[in-house]
């Protein structure tokens, strides 16, 4: 090694030793006769002293080095000066006097500032992601990830789990997302496809009686990028036997209440765990994933509008809609501007429009609201008994400002549902310290897409249908519950499970209600269908997002900033330039021709 010590963890006890370091130049100082460096390594800086009268040639060297030039030094570690100490820095009592230096590489001068957290284009931090992974946020990311992907692995082997790694080239099977395909050189015509997840195998591993496995997995989906996903992300992938999800839910607490004493000691969780019902987190929050940091919670005021003479309302309740509305605290105050900005919030989530009641401008008890005390274009059409009827639902107060949405029930709740999201941020709701986790649970088995006009599976077509409702597969299949969970985090889904169907039979009546031919089921599940035969025993599992966990307690707003290389957001890898094409010989072995459509 170059080094004896590392820049960052020199002290007092240090002092009087000499020592050999190798970094960056993360500053330099030019003050005439001395001149000082800031030597940056992976633990952070030490001070480094220049004096020609102590090495007239390292002064001489240092006087041509820049920042981000490598070097290796060799010296003493002294106390700094009285009163030049440096408090913010660990190393800060110190400083090493220089006696022998090496240039061990020049740097041009980088694109940005790497020693300070200036505000840099994405796709300049992208291109030069060498670099900005140098700076000390991105940096502490990644040793951040490390911890969290340890302490996976730890917990896990210490309660019998084995670490077993699949295969990353795979047959394509439906999962919802499209394939990454891989063509193959040896079978002309035929693909490979990377795996979304490896939801087959683990199952398989299930089978064969591994009983507890995981890994760390990487996952591919050709699908939009956006700040919570990527083409390629990582999950840790667990699958057990003979457990029920009660097992699953109680380790995964367990798992999670750890990590965060472990890796965040200064963040709150709630414990335990909340468990709330697919069905009362729509209707409550308008989202399987609520931020439950705060309340703001949803309420329906479909009877009340029903019984008003608001045309709007009437007719929206007449054809099977829904009246829902949140009470923003204490913003009854807000302009015509900020409504309408709101207005077209909503708007751009499929809703027609929002509709705002300003609920008087002094703050006091909602039993002194009067009719002309209420600013809305639908106070005139209604009484003043409903619109304190609709008031008290929200325990509101005067000074306060309730946001109705209405029309068909999926669009009311998903559009309502980011509007609570939205003035959750707009009116800092959220306590940044706390992390919310939450179970959902008893998710349908199935949703109707209005775009295929088909049921499709609400996770995948792999979960066990709670066994009572199995009668109503083919008769009412919206009626049908799964034996599935999600755990969300401050308004992000962090991971999904389920108990798995083991029985064959049942499996092949899911795909045919699918719309599978038993063709096309041996094709495509064939092999996997098949080891269900021989003894498969009950399981079920879960894939924690490691992306979107070290995410949220780095306190990032996207999961590119705890990547190392990640694609942008038109999954584009800006520093390597891929996708790129390829020479005409690779395509002609791959039996392939280019055409445009």
């Amino acid at each position: 090694m170059l080094k004896s010590h590392y820049c960052g963890e020199l002290r007092k006890e240090h002092v009087g030793k000499k020592i050999a370091l190798a970094g960056w130049v993360d500053r330099r100082r030019d003050h005439g006769e001395l001149i000082f460096l800031d030597l940056r390594d992976r633990s952070g800086v030490a001070q480094v002293v220049f004096n020609p009268q102590v090495s007239k040639k390292c002064h001489q060297i240092a006087e041509q080095v820049r920042n981000e030039y490598v070097l290796h030094i060799v010296g003493e570690v002294a106390l700094r000066p009285k009163g030049t100490d440096n408090p913010k820095l660990p190393s800060g009592d110190i400083e090493v006097i220089a006696a022998e230096v090496e240039i061990l590489n020049a740097s041009k001068t980088p694109p940005f500032y790497i020693n300070e957290e200036s505000e840099v284009d994405e796709a300049v931090r992208l291109k030069y992601r060498y670099l900005d992974l140098r700076r000390t946020r991105m940096l502490n990311n990644l040793i951040l990830r490390d911890k969290v992907v340890m302490y996976f692995r730890n917990f896990l082997h210490e309660r019998g789990f084995l670490e077993i790694e699949t295969p990353i080239l795979i047959k394509s099977t439906p999962e919802g997302a499209r394939d990454y395909l891989v063509p193959s050189r040896l079978y002309p015509g035929s693909f490979y496809a990377l795996p979304q997840s490896p939801q087959q195998l683990k199952q398989l591993l299930m089978v064969a009686g591994v009983e507890k496995y995981f890994q760390i997995a990487k996952c591919f989906r050709d699908e939009d990028s956006r700040a919570d996903r990527q083409p390629e992300h990582t999950q840790l992938d667990i699958e057990m036997s003979f457990v029920d999800e009660e097992d699953i839910l109680q380790l995964m607490e367990e798992l999670f209440t750890g990590l965060i004493e472990k890796v965040k000691p200064d963040k709150r969780v709630i414990k335990p765990f909340p468990r709330i019902n697919y069905k009362d987190a729509m209707e409550k929050y308008g989202s399987d994933k609520p931020d439950l940091r705060f309340g703001m919670e949803m309420r329906d005021l479909t009877d009340i509008a029903g019984q008003s003479d608001f045309s709007i309302f009437k007719k929206i309740v007449a054809d099977g809609g829904k009246v829902k509305g949140i009470c923003a605290q204490g913003c009854a105050g807000y302009t015509r501007n900020q409504l309408e900005e709101l207005n077209k919030f909503v708007q751009s989530y499929g809703a027609g429009g929002l509709l705002t009641f300003a609920l008087g401008s002094t703050p006091g008890d909602i039993s002194g609201l009067t009719q002309d005390m209420v600013k809305s274009v639908a106070a005139k059409y209604m009484t003043l008994e409903q619109i304190k009827e609709m008031a008290q639902r929200f325990n509101a107060r005067l000074g306060d400002l309730i946001l109705v949405v209405a029309g068909k029930p999926k669009v009311t709740d998903k559009a309502l549902g980011e509007l609570r999201r939205e003035m959750g941020q707009r009116l800092k709701l959220a306590d940044p310290n706390l992390l919310a986790f939450a179970f959902i649970v008893n998710f349908p088995l199935f949703a109707w897409s209005e775009e295929t006009k088909h049921w499709e599976p609400e996770h995948h077509p792999f979960v066990w249908p709670w066994p009572e409702d199995v009668p109503m597969l083919e008769k009412d299949p919206g009626k049908v519950r799964a034996h599935c969970y999600d755990i969300v985090c401050n308004g992000l889904e962090i991971a999904s499970g389920s108990i798995r169907i083991h029985n064959p039979e049942l499996q092949r009546r899911i795909f045919r209600f699918l719309g599978y031919k038993d063709a096309e089921i041996e094709e495509k599940f064939g092999g996997f269908l098949g080891a269900f035969e021989y003894g498969a025993p009950p399981h079920g599992g879960i894939a924690p997002g490691v992306d979107r966990i070290v995410m949220i307690l780095a306190g990032e707003q996207t999961i590119r900033d705890v990547i190392a290389f990640p694609k942008n957001q038109s999954a584009m890898d800006m520093m390597l330039e891929a996708p790129s094409p390829v020479r005409e010989q690779q395509l002609k072995e791959l039996h392939l021709r280019l055409r445009e459509d």
